[in-house]
C-alpha cells in the first residue's frame, strides 16, 4: 500500500509539473514587449510536437508519458527494494482468478473442464502457456489500490466533516467562555474596588473602635471601684457610728439610772463587722497583755507586749452569728443536675482557684500564667489584672468588704491587693517554700496561708505581721479555711489528715484521720457544722463538726480529686475532678451526678448564686453551669 501511495504521489506532481510548463509556453509570437524568451530544446521529452495542434491532445501525450515515467521509476524501485525475485503469475490461474472475480462460474468450469483435459490428452502443456505479463498484475493491484483510496477518501471526508461541526462547536463555547470571563474579570476588579474602598472605609473606624473599647472597659472598671468606694465609704461611716455610739454607751454607764442592756445588746450585734473601729477606741486605754513566751515565728520578736496595731481574734460565743435564718433564704435542693451554658476562656494556662465577691457579680481567679483577674459574671468581661507574682498562683480570695483581696503563689509569697489602687500594698513573706492556699477571715483583719513547707500561719492584716504559725502537719498543708466568725481554722494535709486549729493560741484542737491518701482540699459548709474534703485518689468525705466523726465516704475515683465545695444551702457538694469532669452530690437523695465540660482537668469548682456552678480547667477556660429544674 505504501508504495502505491509514493507512485500515485509521483504521479500527481507529474503532472502538475506539467501543467505548470504548458502554462508557461503559451505566449503568442505576437506579443510586443521587449523580454526575451529562452527556446525550449526538442530534445526535451515533455515539450510539444509540431503535429499536435490541439491543447487536449498535448495534454493526453504529456499524461501517457507520465505513466510511462511512472511505471519505469515503480519497475526500478521495485527491482532495487526487493531481494527476492517475484515469479509472475500462470496464465491459466490468471483466467481463474479472472472468471472468478466476474463471477463467471460456469465460464469457469467450461474452461478448468477443457484446460484439463488437453493437458491430460497431451494436447497442451502448461510451460507452452507461458505466464501473465506483470503489466496486467500491476494494473489488477492499482484498481484494488484505487477503490481502497475511495473508500479512504470518504471516510476522510466524513471525518473531516465532523471534525469542522466539532471545531465550530468549540468555537462557539470558546466565544462563549470568552465572553463569561471577560463578565468574572470586570466583576472581579469591581469587588476589587469595592474591597479597597471598604477598607479604607473601615480603616478609618479601626481607631475610633479601639478607643470605644478602652472607654468601655475603663468605664466598667471605673464603676467597680466607684461601687468598692462606696461600700467602703458606706462601712467607714458605719464604724464611725459604732464608735460614736459605744463611746454614748461607756458614759451613760456613769450616769445613776441608766439602763446598760439595750447598749451592751448592740455592742455585741456590732462586734463581728465593725471590729476594727472598737479596736481603735480601745486602743486608747493602752492595755498591755502579760505573757513570757516568745514569738512562734521566731522573728525575734517578744509576745510579752503586743503590738498597738495588732488585732483582737474573734471570741467563740459572742462572735459566731446565727445560722438559722441561711436556710430561709436557701431552699433545700433536691436536684444536682446542671447543664453547660457557656464556656468562657479567661486565662492562657490552667485556673487554680475561683472566688466570689461577698456583693457584687464579679469573679475573681488566678492561675498558672502569674495573673489574678476579676471578670463580671456572666458575660466574662475582664475588670482588672493584677501582675506581680514570679510564679504560679495557687489561691485567692476577697475581703469580706469585698476592697481587697490576697493571693498565694508559689514564689513563697502572700500578697495583699487593694481594687482602688489597683496594685499591691503588703507582700507578706516568711514561707520557705511554695504557698499552696490562702483564706481572709470573715472579721478582715487575719489572713491564713497555707505552704508546702508544713506549716501554716496566722497574719494580722493591720500589724502587718505573723501572729502564729501552726507546726504540726508532716508533710505540705494543701489548703487553709477559716470558720465564718469564729477563731477556729481547718487544714488539710498530704500527711492523709485535716486539722483543726485554734488560732487565738496558735494549737491544735483536733486531727481527722480516715482518708487513705494525700488530702488536697476540706471546707466548711454556709451552717459550720460539716466539714467536706477530698484526696488525690478520688475520695470524698463529710465529717460532723459537733461530733468529730465521719458521717460520709464517696469513691469518686480513681482520678484525683482537686477540690471541694458546698452548696449555700448544704445539700449539694461539688467536687473538681482530674479526669475532666465535675462531680455533684445531692446529700438529700444521695445521688451523684457527672457533669463533663470540655474534658480537661478540672482544678477548682464553686457555686454562684442559687442556680449557678463554676468550675475551671487546665486550659484557662471557665465553665459556667445552670441548674436545671
Amino acid at each position: 500500500m505504501a508504495e502505491e501511495e509514493e507512485e500515485a504521489a509521483v504521479s500527481e506532481a507529474a503532472v502538475s509539473e506539467a501543467a505548470f510548463s504548458l502554462q508557461n509556453f503559451t505566449i503568442t509570437d505576437d506579443s510586443k514587449d521587449d523580454y526575451q524568451y529562452e527556446e525550449v530544446s526538442a530534445d526535451d521529452d515533455f515539450s510539444l510536437h509540431e503535429d499536435y495542434e490541439d491543447l487536449s491532445k498535448a495534454l493526453q501525450t504529456i499524461e501517457e508519458q507520465t505513466e510511462d515515467a511512472q511505471i519505469l521509476a515503480l519497475q526500478s524501485v521495485l527491482t532495487s527494494e526487493k531481494s527476492v525475485s517475484e515469479i509472475p503469475q500462470a496464465l491459466d490461474d490468471y483466467f481463474c482468478n479472472f472468471l472468478v472475480r466476474l463471477g463467471m462460474s460456469r465460464t469457469l468450469d467450461c474452461f478448468q473442464t477443457e484446460w484439463y483435459e488437453l493437458i491430460e490428452r497431451g494436447v497442451l502443456r502448461v510451460e507452452d502457456a507461458g505466464l501473465v505479463p506483470d503489466v496486467y498484475t500491476r494494473n489488477q493491484q492499482l484498481e484494488i489500490e484505487i477503490l481502497s483510496l475511495k473508500k479512504d477518501l470518504e471516510n476522510c471526508k466524513h471525518s473531516v466533516t465532523k471534525t469542522e461541526e466539532a471545531l465550530l462547536k468549540m468555537q462557539k463555547e470558546r466565544d462563549f467562555h470568552r465572553m463569561h470571563h471577560k463578565r468574572v474579570v470586570q466583576e472581579k476588579n469591581r469587588l476589587i474596588s469595592d474591597m479597597k474602598r471598604l477598607k479604607a472605609h473601615y480603616a478609618s473606624y479601626e481607631p475610633v473602635l479601639k478607643e470605644l473599647s478602652e472607654k468601655y472597659q475603663n468605664s466598667l472598671t471605673q464603676k467597680m471601684l466607684t461601687s468598692l468606694e462606696r461600700d467602703k465609704a458606706m462601712g467607714q461611716v458605719t464604724g464611725l457610728q459604732t464608735a460614736l455610739e459605744n463611746l454614748e454607751s461607756g458614759y451613760t454607764k456613769q450616769i445613776p439610772g441608766t439602763k446598760v442592756g439595750h447598749d451592751c445588746t448592740r455592742k455585741k450585734e456590732f462586734e463581728g463587722p465593725t471590729q476594727k473601729a472598737l479596736r481603735e477606741a480601745r486602743q486608747q486605754k493602752f492595755r498591755v497583755v502579760a505573757s513570757s513566751s516568745c514569738d512562734p515565728d521566731g522573728d525575734g520578736e517578744k509576745m510579752g507586749r503586743r503590738d498597738l496595731k495588732d488585732s483582737e481574734f474573734p471570741v467563740d460565743p459572742e462572735g459566731t452569728p446565727s445560722f438559722e435564718g441561711a436556710k430561709e433564704h436557701a431552699p433545700p435542693q433536691k436536684s444536682g443536675q446542671y447543664q453547660l451554658s457557656s464556656v468562657l476562656k479567661v486565662h492562657d494556662f490552667a485556673v487554680s482557684c475561683l472566688a466570689l465577691h461577698p456583693r457584687k457579680r464579679i469573679v475573681l481567679s488566678c492561675g498558672d500564667d502569674r495573673l489574678w483577674k476579676t471578670w463580671g459574671f456572666p458575660d466574662g468581661n475582664i475588670l482588672l489584672t493584677g501582675e506581680g507574682h514570679t510564679d504560679w498562683l495557687s489561691g485567692c480570695c476577697f475581703r469580706p468588704s469585698g476592697t481587697q483581696l490576697v493571693t498565694s503563689s508559689g514564689d513563697t509569697t502572700v500578697r495583699i491587693w487593694d481594687l482602688s489602687r489597683r496594685g499591691c500594698i503588703l507582700t507578706l513573706r516568711g514561707h520557705s517554700r511554695a504557698v499552696r492556699g490562702c483564706s481572709w477571715h470573715s472579721c478582715g483583719d487575719f489572713v491564713a496561708s497555707a505552704s508546702m513547707d508544713g506549716t501554716s500561719k496566722i497574719w494580722d492584716v493591720n500589724s502587718e505581721r505573723c501572729r502564729y504559725t501552726l507546726r504540726g502537719h508532716e508533710d505540705s498543708v494543701n489548703s487553709i479555711e477559716f470558720l465564718p466568725f469564729s477563731s477556729t481554722a481547718l487544714t488539710s494535709s498530704a500527711d492523709k489528715t485535716l486539722s483543726l486549729w485554734d488560732v487565738r493560741t496558735g494549737l491544735r484542737v483536733f486531727t481527722f484521720q480516715g482518708h487513705a491518701h494525700s488530702c488536697n482540699h476540706a471546707t466548711f459548709n454556709k451552717k459550720g457544722d460539716t466539714i467536706a474534703s477530698c484526696d488525690s485518689s478520688g475520695v470524698m468525705k463529710l465529717w460532723d463538726m459537733r461530733k468529730l466523726l465521719p458521717i460520709l465516704s464517696i469513691d469518686a475515683g480513681p482520678h484525683p480529686a482537686n477540690q471541694v465545695t458546698f452548696h449555700r444551702s448544704g445539700d449539694l457538694v461539688a467536687l473538681a475532678s482530674s479526669e475532666g469532669s465535675v462531680k455533684v452530690l445531692c446529700l438529700a437523695v444521695g445521688q451523684l451526678s457527672v457533669l463533663r465540660g470540655p474534658g480537661v482537668e478540672v482544678r477548682c469548682v464553686r457555686f454562684h448564686s442559687q442556680d449557678h456552678l463554676l468550675s475551671a480547667g487546665a486550659d484557662g477556660r471557665v465553665c459556667l453551669w445552670t441548674r436545671t429544674q
